[in-house]
């Protein structure tokens, strides 16, 4: 109930709003430019009071409302470390799909018909519907990789529509490291690399689908290079971590894979060809596991 409190403020433009006044307001004045109700919209910002993500001042005038630090930070649209558009996502796709979770453990498949009326078929197809909220393949990643790596050169390889917002949104223009290629890496060639990184892909597919996609990498890896996986790794007896196992429900009602063991992983390395396999626990949401050619 918490988060969905949060994403109906963001939603609804209360932190946006609040950045631009530049002063404290009162419900009603909210209510008034946001065009909601009065007594909906006090009771939106008194729960988002209640979550710390507001700030509330009785004066003469009744009770203002302003953004705390974390809201200026992260829930506004106009910052630099926003996460309003990930927020929108999973308001508008994610917490859809675990309306039907029940299902989800009947069935074993994911919920997109169900939710959306696409087709389970195609995961990616539904949830980049929401390409512009999602943000998804924006290269954060790749220019991380180039500012930690001076001399090395990056390709993000993603689908069309991922690519292009890639482009307009995400990354400088002028970073001339970073290259793109746009593909289906199931269904289209794979270009050569030294590296290949599969940062939160393989979750996404089930067995059979990660071995066909890590034997299209091994062939097309140069001889001594290697591929990274970044996962959320499950503890061998699958006893936890809680967030890794909730991502694995995620999974269920959104995709055709699961999380997975550093056993499972490694055995699907190997089984593509890659050997020598090393795994770095982090100790945070994600970790390491590196197969070499």
């Amino acid at each position: 109930m918490s988060a969905k409190v949060m994403f109906t403020a963001c939603e609804l433009g209360v932190f946006d709003l609040l950045l631009e006044s530049g002063k404290p307001l009162s419900s009603d004045a909210i209510a008034a430019r946001l065009g909601t109700s009065t007594t909906g919209m006090e009771r939106l910002l008194d729960a988002c009071v209640g979550l710390k993500l507001l700030a509330v001042e009785l004066t003469q005038e009744g009770a203002l409302y302003r953004n705390t630090d974390i809201s200026n930070i992260y829930l506004t649209k106009s910052s630099p470390t926003s996460q309003y558009h990930i927020m929108m996502y999973y308001s508008n796709t994610v917490y859809l799909c675990w309306h039907y979770l029940a299902d989800a453990v009947r069935e074993g498949r994911n919920q997109y018909e169900r939710a959306f009326g696409i087709s389970s078929e195609d995961p990616f197809g539904a949830m980049y519907r929401q390409i512009c909220d999602l943000g998804g393949g924006g290269g954060a990643l790749a220019q991380e990789c180039v500012s930690l790596y001076p001399k090395s050169m990056v390709t993000i390889y993603d689908l069309p529509k991922v690519v292009q917002v890639a482009k307009e949104q995400f990354v400088p223009h002028e970073e001339h490291r970073i290259s793109f290629h746009e593909g289906d890496f199931f269904n289209d060639s794979i270009p050569e690399a030294e590296l290949y990184i599969l940062s939160k892909t393989l979750h996404d597919w089930d067995d059979d689908k990660c071995r066909q996609l890590l034997t299209k990498v091994y062939k097309a890896c140069q001889p001594g290079g290697g591929v990274l996986l970044v996962e959320s790794l499950l503890n061998e007896d699958k006893s936890g971590p809680l967030e890794t196992q909730l991502y694995s429900m995620n999974m269920l009602v959104q995709t055709e894979g699961k999380e997975r063991t550093a056993a499972e992983y490694s055995k699907l390395l190997e089984a593509a060809g890659f050997g020598d396999i090393q795994v770095k626990r982090t100790g945070k949401v994600y970790d390491a596991v590196l197969g070499r050619k």
